[in-house]
This record gives structure tokens, sequence and C-alpha cells, in this order.
């Protein structure tokens, strides 16, 4: 089954753009027709395929700084007339101590860079789109449904994203939905480099978890809200 969106009349803000993910995402909105305002703290190389799309700007912002959010957003905003939907897609992983050696600089890098951009982005991003009834999906991970050993900051965080997900439902409920998506490993480069020895076969590629960020903003969803969807496949 062929599947094909059309987002030809919208204005979609994503974040962590210049990442494996977040890049996937862009491309995906920019095929199927959107407005892509594409937004990282680091700048796409002039190789990155996010500069490929003829419907991609990109607006640099560090998603950790309210001020830099508030900026972006009201820059989006000025130049496309609105947002229709929000992909928080930045976020990172670390890990490799247990709680009682894991140095608080760690924890809070990764409440930054998982939770907190994901809080800054919808804080405001909400309110334009309530303006037109518009979608979130943000990244949590599967990791997140219970503790584990070595990475516990990490699924904390990711954790604090699936219940910040639920929050923003339940609190706009019949005007902007959001949504969550939950990988496992993803298939990049850097996941392969680090994991060389591990089953790539069974990793969900960018392109894939992109396909169900796109439905998620869809119409196809319109009843679907506060949810937390697998996206890992077999991994």
């Amino acid at each position: 089954m062929n599947v094909r969106f059309d987002f030809s009349d919208d204005v979609v803000i994503v974040t962590g753009a210049s990442g494996a993910l977040g890049s996937a995402v862009c491309a995906a909105f920019d095929d199927a027709g959107a407005t892509v305002c594409a937004t990282d703290v680091v700048e796409p190389s002039d190789e990155d395929a996010l500069l490929d799309g003829d419907r991609v700007d990109f607006y640099r912002g560090d998603f950790t700084d309210e001020s830099e959010v508030e900026s972006v957003v009201s820059e989006v905003v000025a130049d496309q007339g609105g947002i229709d939907c929000l992909a928080n897609i930045a976020g990172m992983w670390k890990g490799g101590s247990p709680i009682d050696e894991t140095d608080v600089e760690t924890f809070d890098l990764l409440f930054d860079v998982n939770l907190k951009t994901a809080f800054l982005a919808s804080k405001h991003a909400i309110p334009h789109l309530r303006d037109r009834e518009g979608a979130i999906v943000s990244v949590s991970a599967r990791s997140s449904l219970e503790g584990g050993e070595g990475d516990g900051p990490y699924r904390a965080s990711k954790a604090g994203v699936r219940l910040l997900t639920e929050t923003i439902a339940e609190e706009n409920a019949g005007v902007v939905r959001a949504n969550a998506v939950m990988p496992s490993v993803i298939d990049t480069p850097a996941n392969r480099e680090m994991m060389p020895d591990a089953n790539h076969d069974s990793w969900v590629a960018p392109e894939d978890i992109a396909e169900v960020v796109l439905f998620l903003c869809s119409d196809a969803a319109s009843v679907t809200s506060g949810a937390a969807v697998p996206v890992y496949g077999e991994a």
C-alpha cells in the first residue's frame, strides 16, 4: 500500500532538524508539500539533504533557551503567517553509568535537550497552533516505559516527554492534538558506528519513523491525541 499525505497548505516547525531523524522528518514534510521551518542549534552542512527541499527554510536557534525559542517561533509566524504542526525531534542519548556515578551535568544535559526543548517549543507554539487546530508530535522512547541499567536520566527525560504530551493533549482537547512516537535504536550512521556488532537489520530507518510523524499530524489521525505510538519494529 502506498500512502500519500498532502500538507500543501501547512506550515510545520521541525526542531532538531540537522540530525538524522530531524532531516528525515523535514524531507518527508517537504515531499508532502508543506512549508518546512527547520530549526536546530547546529547549522546544516552544505551537503545535508535538508537543504535540498524546495520548501525548507532554516531558522537557527538553541531550543534550550526560552528567548531564542520565542524569537524563532515569532519569526516563523511573521514569515509564514502561522503554524499548523510542530515536530519536536530535538534529542540525544547519553548513558553508561549507574545513578550514583552519574554527574549532574549529564542529568542536566539530557533533560535540557530531550525535555526542555519539547516544553519550550510547545509552550510558544501552542497559541498559534490553537488558531489552526494544529498538531504536535514529540519523540519519546521505548526505554521510557521502564527502568534500566546505565541510562536512567535518559529514560526519565523521555518519560517526561511522554507525560508532557499527555498533558498538552488534555489541556487542549478538541483544539490541538498532541502525540508522541517511541523509537528504540534508530538506524543511523552514528548508531551503526557506536554498535557495529548489533543486528542492524532489526533497527528502524528514520524515514519510516518520519512517515508516522506525518500520519499523526494529518487528518487521518484526527481522533488521536495523547497517544504514545511504538515505532521500534523488531528492534
